[in-house]
């Protein structure tokens, strides 16, 4: 995610960090040098062109707008839905350390807490496509047993069951162990809302219907502009493609919020941020540092 500050006039206009610009220059010129060469034909054999209306255009950049409005919107509701997803798992994450105050046998808590870290690290690794145990092995206690393809799911229904064993042995009474539970079954839900945002990508055919519509509707629009225009053309051509094109890569780095492009979610700091939680619950008085912005990207 980019974290800076927000950019004066000539900061908008130079800054390149966070920019969709490097991702859609090469789109962008390319269909600019193809409207200087229609304008170039056009002033040399004005013959070879009609006069065609603007008219069409004017009603397909219309609904073309209205489309990406549309994808735009949905692909941000994943990205924020998927930031409520991983806000619900520190707030889960900071009530069990509270209700885990009451356990008098310090290894008990110790065990619970580092498995709940080792959770936060095991689900970033898993939305992320990598190693889960080897992300969260340095917090399991114990390891998970046997083949699964979900050890985040398993560390909670290891958690679930030591939490069950305390209220069986009377360390905890049954409201606290009610407690507990619903605070694992948020975090199980947190879970699913991140693996739906990762596993449901919005609908191929839409998608696809609007990139070829974008191309046609920029490679189209200097042949209407060329004639009443003239060497205005590229230059109107191009704001047009970098607006369109811009809009629609955002939305190809807004749908999936859990990779490591620029604008994704910086999960890797907020697993540090409970990370810190944990540890300073159990007594650690030499924390991690916090995660900071490296040129102005926070992973």
């Amino acid at each position: 995610m980019i974290v800076r500050p927000k950019p004066n006039l000539i900061g908008v206009l130079t800054s390149l960090k966070g920019s969709i610009a490097k991702r859609i220059a090469w789109r962008s010129l390319m269909v600019t040098l193809l409207a200087s060469a229609i304008v170039l034909i056009e002033t040399l054999h004005p013959s070879y062109f009609s006069k065609v209306s603007a008219t069409p255009f004017t009603l397909l950049g219309l609904s073309l707008s209205i489309f990406m409005s549309f994808r735009n919107n949905a692909c941000y509701d994943r990205w924020y839905e998927a930031r409520k997803a991983w806000g619900d798992v520190i707030v889960e994450v900071r009530s069990m350390i509270r209700e885990t105050l009451v356990l008098k046998d310090t290894n008990e808590r110790h065990t619970i807490l580092s498995n709940l870290c080792g959770f936060a690290h095991a689900l970033n690794a898993r939305l992320r496509r990598e190693n889960e145990l080897a992300a969260s092995g340095d917090w399991l206690h114990p390891m998970p047993q046997g083949d699964t393809t979900d050890i985040s799911g398993q560390i909670l229904m290891q958690v679930g069951q030591q939490c069950s064993t305390l209220n069986e042995s009377g360390a905890i009474n049954d409201w606290r162990y009610t407690l507990m539970a619903n605070h694992l079954a948020g975090l199980t839900h947190a879970q699913a809302v991140c693996e739906r945002i990762k596993h449901t990508p919005l609908p191929f055919p839409y998608t696809l219907l609007l990139h070829r519509t974008i191309y046609l509707f920029c490679i189209l629009l200097p042949f209407a502009m060329a004639e009443p225009l003239g060497w205005l053309t590229p230059i109107f051509t191009a704001i047009v493609s970098y607006t369109f094109f811009g809009l629609d890569a955002i939305a190809d780095e807004l749908e999936d919020p859990f990779g490591r492009d620029e604008n994704d979610l910086p999960t890797d700091a907020i697993v540090r941020n409970i990370e810190r939680d944990v540890l300073a619950a159990l007594g650690v008085t030499e924390l991690p540092p916090q995660l900071e912005p490296v040129d102005f990207v926070l992973n």
